[in-house]
Parts: structure tokens; sequence; C-alpha cells
């Protein structure tokens, strides 16, 4: 995260995994009608009523967060205790594991292999689990491959989770680029089950900072406990906004799903042309996770140096020889960002 904050500010920044930012024009907001505070110490009342609505789920089966690394490190403090063992995949989005083992937890890893498409394996996670175990944790959509993993996986996980007395943490805050082929949320497949999300990297959204943590009743009122020593209340006037996004999520989310088709297309012809990535066409999600045979490190040195362009080395993921490609930026600085990685690409092969 540090990383992130420091070092990808330049010209062509394709290290975001999010799209970009939704115009706050857009939104049907009347400003006047806005205050800056009002009730809400345990979720402000609409909006939770408005996710409940979105996911399927009781309200009082929602707690709000200030996003969904927020709502990740709730979920994780309700459900672990200091030298619990936790199930995390590899490769992982940073921050899973880092919360867990600031949290005290002793973390794990279950490798999801690139051989088989990053697909989970419940055998092998299986193998994984012990009678210490506490807590699996993994994400829907896979960051950082896009990899989807169905309700059938699911159901097996959950079952294998409730074999030893242990929760299952589903990050999926990209589950909602399925668009209309989006299925339910894991929360509603049990009470083993604890879900994050939010409205940030599907729908452009991330200044509001809308996240959420579903589970069962009990969990949801220890969360928000727990966030009496953190954030308290969350703010306000991104409250009632955030309302007015869930109401017009429908065209939002086609603005998103337009720009993705356009831009997964362009990325798609990229690889077919860029042989020195190792990565197969992407079928839905926001960032490609190729494979190098170039030292990945000096690659990205370049890449910043000589073409003013940013990736995330996927060192950060757990994966070395790979970097994370986000192609949910404007399509224009897209094509350039990536002309600008093939040639960088280009250079290193002809030295």
């Amino acid at each position: 995260m540090e990383w992130v904050k420091t070092q990808t500010h330049a010209g062509f920044n394709l290290a975001n995994s999010g799209v970009k930012n939704y115009p706050l024009s857009g939104l049907p907001v009347n400003f006047e009608a806005l205050s800056l505070s009002g009730p809400g110490a345990y979720g402000y009342a609409p909006l939770v009523s408005a996710i409940a609505a979105k996911c399927g789920v009781p309200a009082e089966c929602v707690a709000t967060a200030q996003g969904t690394s927020m709502a990740n490190y709730l979920a994780m403090a309700g459900t672990l205790d200091p030298g619990d063992q936790v199930l995390i995949e590899r490769p992982a989005y940073p921050l899973l594991w880092e919360t867990a083992e600031y949290l005290g937890a002793e973390v794990r890893f279950f490798e999801r292999r690139p051989d088989a498409g990053f697909a989970m394996d419940v055998d092998a996670l299986d193998k994984a689990v012990t009678r210490a175990t506490r807590l699996i944790v993994f994400t829907n959509l896979h960051n950082p491959s896009c990899a989807f993993t169905d309700e059938a996986t699911l159901k097996r996980i959950g079952a294998l989770a409730q074999s030893v007395g242990a929760r299952v943490l589903v990050d999926e805050v990209y589950l909602d680029l399925l668009f209309e082929r989006t299925p339910q949320t894991a929360a509603a497949l049990g009470p083993e089950f604890v879900v994050t999300n939010s409205l940030t990297k599907v729908y452009g959204l991330s200044g509001l900072r809308c996240g959420w943590i579903l589970g069962e009743s009990n969990l949801i009122r220890k969360i928000y406990r727990v966030n009496d020593l953190l954030g308290v209340n969350n703010p306000y006037v991104t409250d009632q906004i955030s309302c007015v996004a869930l109401e017009n999520l429908e065209r939002i989310a086609q603005w998103s799903r337009d720009l993705l088709d356009r831009n997964r297309a362009l990325a798609n012809e990229f690889l077919a042309a860029t042989p020195e990535l190792d990565c197969e066409p992407l079928q839905t999600g926001t960032v490609l996770f190729p494979r190098m045979d170039s030292p990945v490190d000096e690659f990205c040195r370049l890449l910043r140096e000589r073409y003013d362009t940013v990736v995330t080395p996927g060192c950060f993921f757990g994966a070395s020889d790979r970097v994370r490609i986000g192609i949910g930026a404007d399509t224009n600085l897209l094509a350039a960002g990536l002309d600008r990685i093939h040639d960088a690409l280009r250079e290193m092969s002809g030295r």
C-alpha cells in the first residue's frame, strides 16, 4: 500500500485494479438536501437497507465500513484471536495477510496454481486445513488473476470450514464485474461465510469509501463494537451520497461495463501482439496478470524511468515472475500505456 501511495505517480498509471473514477456530476445528488451529521451510530439505516437489498440479506446481517480494506480488517478482528491459524490464498492481495499478521494470527498459505488458471483447489485446501484453522481467506474474483469461484466450490469450502469449526472470509469486491451473470453473495450460503465488498473497484466510486461486511447477526454486532475503537461513525455526507449511487447502480454498472468491454478488447489485442508476456486472453475483470521471462524489477524500473508508465510488480502478491496490469483506465490512456509496455519489453529483449 505504501508503494501504491508513493510510487505510482506517472503519466500512464496502469497499476490500479479498479475502473477509472465515475464523475460526481453523473450522480443525481441534491447537495442542498445533504446534512453533515445525523443518526447512524451503528450504520446509517437507509444505506444499510440499500446494501441489504442489493445483496439479498437481512439488514441485521450488514455492517458498513470505510471501503473493502477496512471491511477486511473489521471482519478479521471480529473473527480472530491472537495465535489463531489463518489460511490465505497465494498469490494474494498483500493487505489480506498483512492484516492477519497485524492481528497476531498465524498465517499459512494455500496455492492457487497458474497451470490451473488460479482456480481454487479444494482438495489442496483440504490438505492445508488443520484443527487449529479458524479462518480461510480468499478473493472472488481472485485478485490478481480475476479467476472466478463458483457456488459449488464455495459450498465445498464452507463444508470443509465447518468440519474444523472455522469461518470463510470471501472478499467479493470484484465479483460484480460479472455484471448480469453475478451470482448471489457467498454470505447467502451459510453462517460460516463472512463477506466483504464495496462500491470502489467495479463502479469507479472509490471516493465514497462505501464498504460493508455481511455475516451472521451476532458477528455483525461484534464487528460494530470493534469499530468503536477505530472509525466510530462513517462520514454522514458520503453515506447519503452512497444511497444515491446504489439507487443508480444499474446505470453506473452499464457505464463500467462499456468501458471494460472496450478496454478488454484492446488488452487482448495487446497480449496477442506481445509474446514476451505469458497470459491467457482476459474474459472478465480489470487486470492482466502475465508471467514474463525478463527480470520484473528491471522491467518495472525501465518502464517507469524511460516510458513514464507504472504497473504493479507481482512480488507484492507472492508471484515475483509476474506483473499486474490494470485495464480500467480511460481507454486512450490505456492504449498509450500498453504501447509503452510493448516498447519497453522490446527494448529489454534487444539488449
